[in-house]
């Protein structure tokens, strides 16, 4: 691990204090009981000994609500100066959840679509993600391709040794903000040693695993199997999984207007609501629960992969932990491993 430095808890304390009179900065807080990723106006609000927030960060570039022009009935039209973010960090990203933000790159800042409002939010965000010393018994990162010290998708990497953090620039981007931070040291190796041991430690706690190898061509076999009608009964079609995960990125847009004003408004949706895919004729390409289900796995295994060599799964297991069915998605991928 080259050019690593140490910081000690209370001097990244005040770094972030520091950082924050010049940046936006988002990290994990406590919204009544539930951990969730915000805007802090100091570091003394931050959580730092978590596991993982319940719905994921990727809501800082890709809103769960979000107006993208508004108008008036004389004709005037305002369209959102995106342009014109501050810069921002996000502090304390767990690994698999700065991997899904490089999948999403993928769908909002592909060399043929590009998203103005998301990718200007990425540019301007340096990402400081913190190493997952504790993984939850439903995570399951190691089964694609991920760990709980991955380091993809993050601009700065912290290991938390204790009283003092790891901080090891991964890009350019996380370079120039660590000559900002003053207060570092080089480390030293008792400091590396330790952190490979939680490496270790950590890796060692995820006990699920999964077999992904040939999955999507197992898929394209088995579309029109029967085991679809078998896998879906007892799901709910709530939307919870999507919502939560990190790689979900399905949206809607609706236009609001009330006394001659109006705004047009991009929503998150859910590929398992039955209004989907309901077309103005009234026909729906997916009329029951058996389909939606279908395409929520295709699309993660499948799709994805054919169009971007990689599933839209980072192992977070919070579809696992939050269905309220308890419907597990390893249990599933196994099921339709095994239909002939």
């Amino acid at each position: 691990m080259k050019k690593v430095k140490t910081l000690s808890r209370e001097k990244l304390l005040h770094a972030l204090d520091a950082l924050i009179k010049k940046y936006q900065l988002f990290a994990p807080v406590k919204d009544d009981t539930i951990l969730t990723f915000a805007e802090v106006k100091k570091s003394s609000e931050i959580i730092m000994d978590f596991t993982n927030s319940v719905g994921s960060p990727k809501k800082i570039f890709f809103p769960q609500s979000e107006t993208i022009i508004s108008y008036s009935r004389d004709g005037i039209r305002h369209v959102p100066e995106y342009a014109s973010e501050k810069k921002r960090i996000v502090f304390g990203m767990r690994p698999c959840d700065a991997k899904a933000l490089t999948l999403l790159d993928k769908v909002f800042d592909s060399p043929d679509y590009k998203d103005p409002y998301y990718v200007e939010k990425r540019k301007n965000t340096t990402i400081f993600s913190l190493a997952c010393g504790n993984p939850q018994m439903s995570c399951f990162c190691t089964s694609v391709g991920l760990g709980p010290f991955s380091k993809a998708g993050s601009d700065i990497f912290l290991v938390d040794l204790g009283e003092k953090f790891l901080l090891e620039p991964v890009t350019d981007k996380g370079n120039i903000m660590l000559n900002e931070i003053s207060g570092m040291q080089e480390s030293e190796e008792k400091d590396l040693a330790i952190a490979n041991e939680l490496q270790s430690g950590a890796e060692s706690k995820i006990k699920r695993h999964v077999q992904l190898d040939g999955l999507a061509k197992k898929l394209d076999d088995i579309f029109d199997h029967a085991i679809w009608s078998e896998i879906h009964e007892k799901c709910l079609g709530c939307g919870v999984c999507t919502y939560l995960c990190p790689t979900c990125h399905c949206f809607d847009i609706e236009d609001e207007a009330v006394d001659g004003k109006g705004r047009r408004v991009r929503n998150w949706d859910s590929c398992m609501f039955p209004r989907f895919t309901l077309e103005a004729s009234g026909h729906n390409p997916r009329p029951t629960n058996r389909e939606r289900m279908r395409h929520r796995i295709m699309h993660k295994f499948n799709y994805f992969v054919k169009n971007y060599g990689i599933s839209a799964c980072v192992g977070c297991g919070r579809c696992i932990r939050n269905c309220p069915v308890s419907m597990d998605i390893l249990e599933v991928i196994e099921q339709l491993g095994r239909a002939e």
